[in-house]
């Protein structure tokens, strides 16, 4: 028992894990599971205790191992690590198709839920047992034993293809950079952008300023970079990742694993009965069928695309009378919008960063949740993490502690782009009484940071904070003791955004930015004029930011929906025909956005892209309830605690925001919070 992996320790201890332990023990839990599930499947008289109490600790000790190594991946990458958890992850792959299809077993969940006594199991139990039988016949269960085979191979298959796919984005993300040592391309970036474009320069033993494709160098040059040909380097360098075109034209092309997902997915669904991967994708979420899904996607186009053209008209019209600028190109938008809103508001984005340093709106954070909540967070220095940058939490209520979580905040060599929240550990109470609390990983890429200035952010990344931290807390608020329906386990995907759209209100409100923004040498806050100017610009070319959303929402489930052999319509062509329908800039034709969206090609989001916006109608309805009532009162707080967070995937989450919000949502609470009415148009 020496390695580390094996220990069910609640908080991992980071320093002793090596990736060379990762494989051996994933070999031992697999190999021990194997052999307990054989005995547990084949036991005459199956009961909650003997049968679903058992299974539980299985999948614990697994995703307890698995958590760490796949936390780790995204991380610290390396080429080692990465080569151990791609073998790992086709052993898992290989378990879980065998695990889904396996008859005895699926037999004997089936005659624990005949029981007479069915009824009597808690609505957890009975949710988490009912979630367990459909997912036997999703995972092929039903099928023939060579169509079992089949899947079994396709499941296989697109395990390394969707691993492929995010190795190749993050390879062509971190290869390209461009070294510059004159100031004079840099001029109309921030003095913030400047520093890291110089420190990133130092870290590579390079002259003057180095540019990269992570986000936190690549959105200022977007935003502020006066050099109309540097915009367009970067953004080529950008929208071409892992695609036959650009500086890395093919090295890491992934068009032909697009299209080999998309081959399988089908086959997938085929199998299982379903006509497409779309409706395949929807036999776990709130949304029944596609043309629900479409039907709703297209409202809200139709809502918002006479303001989108409106926004973008204003803008070419800014660019052109103000700049010069006849045709407004895709490198241009980002810079004329924002000279645009400034023009406008008289604000940016870099103006409100000194009053957003990392150490006062992390504590602002948590005392917004605590004053909603009822809860109390403390760092825990002691506790030992993956990088100097990482510190561990506790989550507290009445002085017991009821969860952990870690934050990781800063964007590195060898971390995967983006923001997420991912399961430590799932809160579950085993057969022995013993209560294993929730523990999260908190991702997030912002800039560190540099020399003796503190990490400042922007307003849009103290959003992105409150959202991830808004799944950190559906994770670890949860009192469901069963672990495949606890915190987010078991919800609907399109259902699981709700927390964390909903907590990004707070970073709009005056009583709670009063909290959350001190400028980071006086301690003083945010100025009325600024915060008025922030709120007046809240939505700005809120329109055009709608219909880019939807654009990658229709793009993904209309390919889902429409993909098969017959019509075997590539990726970038399906893009192209959504952008001609929604899109309101236009796009370059070598623009590549497909080869690196790895939502929907490498995550969890195939065909429920559109969960973002279907969540957000949650979310801005659920807060509607607030802005009646007050921000902080402490019984919507309460009522949404105890309908919302602590219920997990307990129950259909339609009957939950029935529980809190007293009806069904309505869609014109996410369009009057955007601003978009007919009225704007």
């Amino acid at each position: 028992m020496n390695n580390p992996l094996l220990h069910q320790d609640l908080l991992p201890d980071f320093t002793l894990v090596k990736t060379e332990q990762m494989e051996t023990a994933i070999d031992q839990i697999l190999s021990d599971n194997r052999v307990q599930i054989q005995q547990l499947a084949s036991q005459p008289d199956p009961t909650w205790d003997t049968l679903a109490m058992p299974m539980q600790a299985l999948d614990t000790r697994l995703s307890n191992a698995w958590s760490v190594i796949s936390h780790l991946n995204g991380v610290m990458n390396n080429e080692a690590l990465r080569e151990v958890y791609k073998r790992c992850l086709e052993k898992l792959t290989e378990y879980g198709t065998e695990l889904s299809q396996n008859a005895s077993l699926c037999n004997a969940y089936k005659a624990l839920a005949a029981r007479p006594d069915f009824n009597e199991l808690s609505e957890a139990q009975r949710k988490a047992i009912n979630n367990t039988l459909r997912d036997f016949h999703l995972g092929g269960v039903d099928l023939p034993d060579a169509d079992k085979q089949t899947y079994a191979s396709l499941s296989k298959e697109l395990a390394e293809l969707c691993s492929k796919f995010s190795d190749n984005v993050l390879d062509a993300t971190q290869h390209w950079y461009k070294h510059i040592t004159d100031p004079e391309q840099l001029a109309g970036l921030p003095d913030s952008a400047l520093a890291v474009a110089e420190q990133t320069a130092q870290q590579r033993e390079l002259d003057g300023y180095v540019i990269t494709l992570d986000f936190p160098s690549f959105y200022p040059v977007m935003t502020y970079a006066d050099n109309r040909d540097l915009r367009r380097e970067v953004y080529e360098a950008y929208v071409t990742r892992a695609s036959e075109l650009g500086p890395d034209a093919g090295t890491w092309d992934n068009t032909p694993v697009m299209a080999d997902i998309l081959q399988r997915r089908y086959a997938l669904a085929q199998l299982l009965g379903f006509n497409s991967y779309a409706e395949r994708s929807l036999a776990t979420k709130m949304a029944r069928t596609p043309d629900e899904v479409l039907d709703f996607l297209n409202q809200l186009a139709a809502k918002s695309r006479p303001m989108a053209e409106r926004e973008f008209a204003e803008l070419q019209a800014f660019a052109r009378d103000q700049h010069g600028v006849t045709e407004l190109e895709a490198w241009d938008v980002g810079y004329y919008s924002e000279k645009l809103r400034q023009a406008l508001y008289d604000i940016s984005p870099e103006t409100l960063r000194p009053w957003f340093p990392v150490d006062r709106v992390v504590p602002g954070l948590f005392t917004v949740a605590e004053k909603l909540f009822g809860i109390q967070i403390e760092a825990r220095p002691e506790v030992k993490t993956w990088h100097p940058d990482a510190t561990a939490y506790s989550v507290s209520r009445n002085g017991e502690v009821i969860a952990w979580f870690y934050f990781d905040l800063f964007a590195r060599q060898g971390k995967r782009g983006g923001a997420w929240m991912a399961d430590c550990r799932v809160r579950w109470r085993n057969q022995q009484g013993s209560l294993q609390l929730p523990v999260a990983f908190l991702t997030c890429n912002f800039t560190p940071a540099v020399g003796d200035k503190p990490s400042l952010l922007t307003h849009d990344e103290v959003t992105t904070l409150f959202h991830e931290f808004g799944h950190g807390l559906h994770h670890m608020l949860t009192q469901v003791e069963v672990s495949d329906v606890s915190g987010i386990n078991g919800v609907a995907w399109d259902a699981v955004e709700l927390p964390s759209q909903f907590l990004e209100n707070w970073c709009w409100h005056p009583d709670s930015l009063a909290i959350i923004a001190r400028h980071h040498e006086t301690g003083a806050p945010l100025p009325q004029d600024l915060l008025d100017k922030l709120l007046a610009a809240k939505n700005f070319q809120a329109g055009m930011q709608m219909v880019r959303q939807l654009e990658f929402s229709l793009f993904d489930f209309r390919l889902h929906a429409e993909y098969s052999p017959a019509n075997p319509i590539a990726a970038l062509d399906m893009h192209r025909q959504v952008r001609e329908q929604i899109a309101v800039v236009k796009a370059p034709a070598f623009n590549r956005f497909p080869n690196s969206f790895s939502h929907i090609f490498a995550g969890g989001y195939a065909a429920g892209y559109y969960s973002y916006k279907w969540a957000e109608v949650l979310a801005a309805d659920a807060f509607s309830l607030f802005e009646e009532r007050g921000i902080f009162d402490a019984d919507t707080g309460a009522s949404f605690l105890h309908n919302i967070l602590e219920m997990g995937g307990a129950r259909e989450p339609m009957e939950l925001f029935k529980a809190f919000r007293g009806r069904e949502p309505d869609v014109e609470a996410l369009l009057r919070q955007s601003g978009i009415t007919s009225e704007a148009a």
